[in-house]
């Protein structure tokens, strides 16, 4: 009997995906005292979240397929701009997106850029 085992390896693979993210994730639950760190270290992991929302953003903002956007005539640009200039002037996370969006909307679907 050849029984066809294609089906199966999908699960095999969640299965597996989901093992290793537990074991990574649960790394700092399995000592019993805090791991020594040196205090550079620590310090450096509170921007750690920060750093990684600007590896996700910035290439979706400064880049085109796979070009560096060297025009203004992309409506990402001067809708960062404007809501990087709204957050340093008022600090509103909702604001920011609003005042972006409000600008990159006209600018993408009006205009076409």
């Amino acid at each position: 009997m050849n029984a066809d085992l294609s089906g199966i390896w999908p699960w095999v693979a969640c299965i597996g995906l989901a093992l290793v993210t537990l074991i990574t994730r649960s790394f700092f639950m399995i000592p019993e005292r805090e791991v020594p760190m040196p205090e550079w270290f620590k310090r450096g992991l509170k921007y750690a979240p920060l750093a990684a929302l600007a590896a996700v953003i910035a290439p979706e903002v400064l880049m085109s397929n796979g070009a560096l956007i060297i025009s203004l005539a992309d409506a990402r640009l001067p809708a960062a701009l404007c809501a990087t200039v709204y957050y340093f002037c008022k600090r509103g996370i909702l604001g920011t997106i609003v005042v972006g969006m409000a600008v990159y909307l006209p600018l993408h679907i009006g205009l076409g850029w």
